[in-house]
């Protein structure tokens, strides 16, 4: 059990760093929970691939700093589509 939650995080951390992804969309794509994909990528590849944690690392910080211009774009979108929608 343990080895697979450790290839699990090898496998998430290279499709979050091969398609500079979010969380999110990381966890969409492989049918699990956020949560899961955070704690995988962040506590689980540390110890596991250091080097792979770093790339990982800075993405993460990225999108951290980026959140809450994505969330108000994401509100804009939705207020036109329903000034569209009337």
């Amino acid at each position: 059990m343990r080895r697979e939650r450790k290839e699990r995080c090898e496998i998430l951390g290279e499709y979050l760093v091969a398609n500079r992804a979010t969380v999110r969309a990381v966890a969409a794509r492989f049918a699990i929970s956020k949560s899961t994909v955070h704690k995988d990528v962040t506590e689980r590849l540390y110890q596991k691939n250091p080097a792979l944690y770093a790339a990982v690392k800075e993405i993460l910080d990225e999108n951290k700093s980026e959140r809450h211009l994505r969330g108000g774009e994401a509100t804009r979108i939705k207020y036109l589509k329903e000034k569209n929608a009337k």
